[in-house]
């Protein structure tokens, strides 16, 4: 029995109409993510994310460094969006998320952007991957849906920094199969200083479980890809900077020790971090082998680590009871 997204029965009973109405809402004066700006987007003001009621896509394309379950063989198909609600001085996309001036070149419509998804769908993609999509939920609401009314049938991966909103993420209920977000920081001190983020650890938490009650814990395969469940990215930083075992107490006991944690090892000092001292320099394998026993402490077995010296390589990582399609 082949996987239907369960956007396709929020369509068929008009529950997914309704959900468009009610996030253009958040737009008017912005309470689209947990900055609550307050702007009124479609009138032109802008927020800390710089953006208006126009998504703005920097590229599209079928994916294969994600995940093994989620880029598959026929690739995942991102499309990445520009600017963001965070301002993280070691963003490795700076000159999408924060180039600003340069990235309004690439605003398109939501018509457009429904387009997009049935296009890589035609290319054989084994998902949409929205990359960055916080600042841009709402149009990317209404875009799901007319990709849906055109044909769309593909599992929708939402993959967010984590500073997410729950009434935003509400209206995603059924609409996202995948949940991939990242939890940067359990400590609030670095999160503001590091990515402007006002009470990260706790806005993190809330949003997480929102996700986790939406999707749960267990990954769904069909055909070795994963079409519906959650992983969960986390970034070592040098120094503990990330404060990862508070990050993994968290998602132990109060979510739960079978969701999937993607292990990243790719941190390098770019963007702002070089004026950082405690940011100037890349992990150490020490500092990411602590980082595994505390993985290994909390009991959290699922999931992929990564080699420092190819962070594009996934060790899978997976307890006796679950099964992973991608070890033999």
């Amino acid at each position: 029995m082949s996987f239907t997204p369960s956007y396709i029965q929020l369509l068929e009973t008009g529950e997914f109409e309704k959900r468009v109405s009610l996030a253009k809402k958040l737009s008017v004066k912005c309470s689209v993510c947990p900055n609550d700006c307050g702007v009124d987007r479609a009138n032109g003001e802008l927020g800390i994310c710089h953006s208006s009621t126009m998504p703005v896509v920097s590229s599209y394309t079928a994916h294969f460094g994600e995940e093994p379950v989620l880029s598959g063989t026929k690739g995942a198909g991102n499309i990445f969006f520009g600017n963001c609600n965070l301002s993280c001085v070691f963003c490795q996309n700076y000159e999408i998320s924060q180039n600003w001036k340069i990235e309004k070149q690439n605003t398109i419509s939501v018509e457009r952007l429904a387009e997009i998804m049935i296009e890589l769908q035609n290319r054989g993609c084994s998902n949409i991957g929205l990359v960055s999509p916080t600042h841009f939920s709402v149009q990317i609401l209404e875009a799901i849906f007319l990709a849906a009314q055109n044909g769309l049938k593909l599992p929708i991966i939402y993959n967010s920094n984590g500073y997410d909103s729950v009434e935003t993420l509400k209206l995603f209920g059924k609409v996202i199969d995948i949940y991939l977000p990242d939890f940067k920081y359990g400590n609030d001190e670095y999160a503001k200083r590091f990515s402007n983020a006002e009470n990260y650890f706790q806005t993190a938490k809330d949003a997480l479980k929102e996700m986790y009650r939406q999707v749960d814990d267990k990954l769904i395969y069909e055909n070795n890809v994963a079409v519906r469940g959650m992983i969960m990215r986390h970034l070592v930083l040098p120094n503990d900077l990330a404060d990862s075992e508070k990050v993994f107490e968290f998602i132990a006991k109060e979510l739960s020790p079978n969701v999937h944690i993607s292990l990243m090892s790719q941190y390098f000092p770019t963007n702002k971090a070089i004026q950082h001292i405690l940011l100037n320099r890349k992990i150490r394998n020490s500092e990411y082998e602590k980082v595994i026993a505390l993985l290994e402490k909390y009991g959290l077995t699922n999931g992929w680590t990564q080699e420092l010296e190819s962070s594009d390589f996934y060790i899978p990582r997976f307890n006796e009871n679950r099964t992973n399609p991608f070890e033999n």
